[in-house]
């Protein structure tokens, strides 16, 4: 039974058995099958987000590309504005360049006229000296034979004959022996004064520019009043700001589209003032905005002032000269002394002093490059304790400039007695610069105290009944009266107002003495 029961229990285990087998065996491959599909969307994944990462990296190599082309176009194009800029400039120097040298063709054309001229006029003073030799000897003889003839007749001493035919000869002849004297004097003052008043021609020429006055403000206009309150800025940073980094004060006040730059020292105020326009130009006020502009802007001034610099010593012909005192010379361009540029001046001084230097046999070179020097303390005066002569000279020795360089910084105001012919020159230069009419400008209280010592010296000479100082103080018209002068004696009233004058007043330039004598007759018809 048992064995019977078993017998029939074993095909149930079996199949049983079979059933575990047959079902772990198709769970198995359910579950390969599961692991495969998986494997295939993970790959699947893999390769979509290698693809995505492929399209992102085109994309941003292009968008890089783009932007490394767009900022190659923008260096290009600035460098191209820059290439036309710098040609602008190379034509502005040559254009200035060819004028410099018609300029210069024009002189030596009107210097070998004058020449030509002045010899001439001393031909024809030969003639006339000898005209007047011939003249001389005529009168002598006819002196003597009057003496002879009178001596003869009148039975007089000689001594008498003599002072009888001299007291006659003139009467006779004293108008004509006084319009020759002034002749003669007028001719001879022309041509002694020619080659000076050339030298002072030339230099007109070239630099007589309109006077100017010193300030220590800049004016900055600006298109409307709301761009004042931008300067400002929120509780006053923009403006502080501003002048932190310039040292410029700026007065902001009721003045419509005005803004004011008060400052002492003239370049931070330039620096100030370009800021300050680009600033207004561009729209975009704020401190980190400022800081960038007022930086460019000194860039760009120290960049001139160089220019201004280099340009001075090519224009003065001087040679070589250390960096330094060329950026020194640049700054003399910011300076004014009685209205008249510091350097314009001490180029116009170069120029004058190379000149004479040239007349009397000096070195031309040497004198045109102490006259180009003679002020270039002026450049930090401000800044450095002492007077300007005194920079001058220890700026001249750090940077070994010659001593005759030196001397002349030394003595062009007569602080020390000149010890080389250049320092003579050189303050010589410096005063023709100085006096040349529209150089400097003056104050009224000075002007009028002019005038009105003009015309008291006028009045002072015995026989003035009027004077008047016109022209500027330039001129001098005297009426005399008629009554008590002659036309011979104005020539004598006309030389003892300009020795006064000489003797008593200090000018620029000089000053004309016009004598004039009148007789006026009327009557009324009735």
């Amino acid at each position: 039974m048992l064995f019977l029961a078993l017998e029939g229990l074993v095909p149930a285990i079996i199949s049983g058995l079979l059933s575990i087998v047959v079902g772990f065996i198709i769970g198995f491959f359910v579950r390969v099958m599961t692991h495969d599909k998986s494997i295939r969307q993970a790959k699947e994944q893999v390769e979509n987000i290698v693809e995505e990462g492929k399209k992102e990296a085109d994309k941003a190599k292009k968008e890089a590309i783009l932007e490394a082309k767009q900022e190659i176009f923008t260096l290009k194009k600035e460098m191209e504005d820059d290439i036309k800029e710098r040609r602008r400039i190379i034509v502005s120097l040559e254009e200035k360049l060819d004028q410099r040298e018609k300029s210069v063709d024009r002189r030596v054309f009107n210097l070998d006229k004058r020449e030509e001229l002045l010899g001439n006029k001393e031909i024809r003073l030969e003639e006339r000296n000898e005209e007047l030799e011939q003249l001389n000897s005529k009168v002598e003889e006819l002196l003597q034979a009057q003496e002879e003839k009178l001596t003869e007749v009148a039975n007089l001493s000689q001594d008498e004959a003599r002072e009888i035919i001299f007291s006659k000869v003139k009467d006779n002849m004293a108008d004509e022996i006084a319009q020759y004297i002034h002749y003669e004097e007028e001719k001879a003052k022309n041509q002694v004064e020619a080659k000076a008043k050339d030298l002072l021609t030339l230099a007109l020429q070239k630099y007589a520019a309109d006077t100017t006055t010193e300030r220590t403000v800049s004016v900055i206009t600006i298109p409307n009043d709301e761009m004042k309150g931008r300067i400002i800025g929120r509780e006053g940073r923009n403006i502080r700001t501003l002048e932190a980094l310039t040292g410029v004060d700026l007065l902001i006040d009721d003045t419509p589209e005005t803004v004011v730059l008060s400052g002492f020292d003239p370049i931070r105020r330039e620096i100030a003032k370009r800021a300050l326009e680009t600033l207004v130009s561009d729209g975009r006020i704020h401190p980190g905005r400022i800081e960038e502009v007022v930086e460019k802007a000194r860039t760009e001034v120290d960049m001139y002032i160089r220019e201004r610099g280099e340009n001075a010593v090519f224009e003065a012909q001087v040679g070589r000269i250390h960096p330094d005192l060329i950026k020194l010379l640049g700054r003399l361009d910011f300076r004014t002394s009685y209205g008249q540029n510091v350097l314009k001046h001490s180029i116009e001084t170069a120029y004058l002093a190379g000149k004479l230097a040239a007349e009397i046999g000096e070195n031309e070179a040497l004198a045109r490059r102490a006259g180009l020097l003679h002020d270039i303390g002026k450049a930090v005066d401000h800044e450095v304790e002492g007077s300007h002569v005194d920079i001058g000279v220890s700026l001249a020795k750090r940077y070994k400039e010659p001593k005759e360089v030196i001397d002349a910084i030394a003595s062009h105001h007569g602080d020390v007695e000149a010890e080389t012919a250049i320092g003579v020159l050189v303050a010589a230069a410096d005063a023709l610069s100085a006096a040349r009419p529209g150089s400097r400008s003056e104050s009224v209280e000075t002007y009028l105290r002019r005038l009105e010592q003009l015309e008291e010296i006028s009045s002072s000479i015995h026989g003035v009944d009027k004077s008047y100082a016109i022209q500027a103080g330039r001129e001098v018209r005297v009426i005399v009266k008629s009554n008590e002068v002659n036309d011979l004696e104005i020539i004598k009233i006309a030389r003892e107002i300009k020795e006064k004058i000489e003797a008593q007043m200090t000018y620029p330039g000089t000053i004309k003495v016009t004598v004039i004598r009148e007789t006026r007759a009327s009557d009324v018809a009735k």
